[in-house]
């Protein structure tokens, strides 16, 4: 189990670096491209086969307890260690992140995004994919803030060099928003770490602040809230998204959306709750106000968006899409209970799982109509995708629904949970302002429904003659393989949410209660 932790965050560079060497002669196929998107999907796939062996091999019976664990020192005179873990909590996060990159990787095999070079493409995508699964599984403050860097230069020259129109603005806007953030959230890491005696994550989790005064506590939870909340990300400091979102590749939609907005409220969860309560418990309503505003915000922005005339492209709504269900997340994690904070960690996974689908079919959509406006596609009466290519018709409308929480698919159960976590907020709390959170966050799930509805009326329905001349091809056999992961396992966790939760519930348990089982 050590081994195989171990191997999951270090392979990816190790097979980053094999990307850029020559191919075996023996290896090459049909050319060299085809043989290092060969290589990518190899590497990503033996990854994924380790997170599941991993996954089976964890103590479903002890989920609260780090597994898998390896602990060296590595620079003694600041006691920052190479720490290593998983839990419940981090553990359905690794796996959904090895599973995204892994269906990225073969999506780009058969569709490779235009760019200079399929080496590079593929060696960043891995460097990518080892920053993101080792922010879910280190165990030191330095090393999690390493991690949580290691993704943004990658992530900015997929951008830069894959990316469409207004590539170069975007992928600067993106890297500028989240390097700054980051530079505040060192400050709270380093202050928690100086104080606290260790940057282990572990010892500061079971000490539950009680080395760290209220002001210190404070402080860092507003440094370091900072930086999380613009790679989470949180209204009013998601203005590097819909651009960053719109121009990017679709993988690079796909794994921006479920995987590393997933890094933000993932530090909330694991730094920032067990580590300073007492600051939390200030900030919490604030974050909840925040969080309630960003739904509102991103279901008003994206009705603007379906407006007729209105030229909304259909990847920036599903950007704003994610401010608002991101609120979600948010917002159980400002109540700061066991039901709230499952809540949050559920819409993660689910967000991952049905906005990466989501952006892989307005990928798709865009490849055949060669654009992603709503108008374009549309029409006069509705591009009709129903009668054109059914089967692209009817994953695009299920995407939907599942986005909007319909009951038994996988985004119904972490938004009500947080609504609930909301309607009895941690002690302390002000009842009366949570409760308000509740409603306007309600209130945000009748705006999903209608600006959802309207894409699926707009996109789906129509006179099949009156749209777009275009030969229209229905789902592909190397599409078929890379969705049909996520449609299974949407429905499996909407209609069977205890496996998730049964992972999540007593390590959110022990750590609310700080540390304590």
């Amino acid at each position: 189990m050590q081994f195989l932790l171990a191997f999951v965050v270090a392979a990816p560079l190790l097979g980053a670096v094999a990307a850029l060497l020559p191919a075996p002669p023996g290896l090459k196929g049909r050319s060299p491209e085809q043989a290092v998107l060969r290589h990518g999907v190899t590497v990503t796939g033996v990854i994924l086969a380790a997170a599941v062996a991993l996954t089976v091999g964890f103590d479903h019976d002890a989920p609260s307890r780090f597994q898998a664990t390896t602990d060296v020192s590595w620079i003694p005179a600041l006691d920052i260690r190479i720490h290593l873990g998983v839990d419940g909590i981090s553990l359905p996060l690794l796996l959904m992140t090895a599973l995204l990159f892994f269906l990225c990787a073969l999506y780009s095999y058969f569709r490779l995004p235009e760019g200079p070079s399929a080496k590079a493409f593929v060696a960043l995508l891995l460097v990518l994919e080892s920053g993101t699964l080792a922010t879910f599984a280190v165990l030191d403050l330095m090393l999690f803030f390493l991690a949580f860097e290691m993704v943004l230069i990658p992530m900015y020259f997929l951008i830069a060099r894959w990316g469409g129109a207004q590539r170069q603005a975007a992928a600067w806007r993106f890297i500028l928003y989240t390097l700054l953030g980051s530079v505040v959230m060192l400050l709270g890491l380093l202050l928690i770490g100086l104080n606290g005696g260790t940057f282990d994550m572990v010892a500061l989790a079971a000490d539950n602040g009680r080395e760290l005064s209220h002001t210190t506590q404070l402080l860092a939870v507003l440094a370091i809230g900072v930086g999380l909340a613009v790679k989470t990300p949180m209204w009013p400091l998601h203005s590097w998204l819909p651009d960053a979102h719109t121009a990017a590749p679709t993988v690079g939609s796909v794994l921006l959306a479920g995987v590393m907005l997933k890094m933000g409220t993932y530090g909330f969860v694991r730094i920032l709750l067990p580590v300073t309560p007492d600051g939390m418990h200030t900030f919490a309503p604030y974050l909840g106000a925040f969080a309630a505003v960003g739904i509102v915000y991103g279901s008003f922005a994206c009705l603007a968006l379906t407006r007729k005339g209105g030229k909304g492209d259909l990847k920036r709504l599903i950007a704003y899409s994610s401010v608002g269900h991101m609120g979600f997340v948010l917002l159980g994690i400002a109540t700061m209970t066991p039901t709230g904070v499952n809540g949050a960690l559920f819409a993660n996974i689910a967000h991952g799982l049905i906005t990466g689908l989501l952006f892989f079919l307005v990928g798709a959509l865009k490849d055949r109509y060669g654009s992603s406006d709503l108008d374009t596609l549309a029409g006069a009466t509705g591009a009709a995708l129903y009668g054109r290519a059914p089967r692209l018709g009817a994953l695009l409308a299920f995407a939907a629904v599942a986005s909007l929480g319909l009951p038994g698919l996988a985004g119904f159960w972490g938004e009500m949970l947080a609504l609930f976590g909301a309607f009895d907020p941690a002690e302390g709390l002000s009842r009366p302002a949570f409760l308000t959170y509740m409603a306007v966050g309600a209130f945000g799930t009748l705006l999903t429904a209608a600006y959802l509805l309207i894409v699926v009326r707009r996109v789906c329905m129509g006179d099949p003659k009156a749209g777009p001349e275009v030969s229209l091809a229905d789902v592909q056999r190397y599409e078929f393989a890379a969705w049909t992961p996520l449609v299974a396992l949407t429905v499996l966790a909407g209609l069977w949410p205890a496996v998730l939760l049964g992972l999540t519930d007593p390590a959110v348990q022990k750590l609310l209660a700080g540390g304590n089982s």
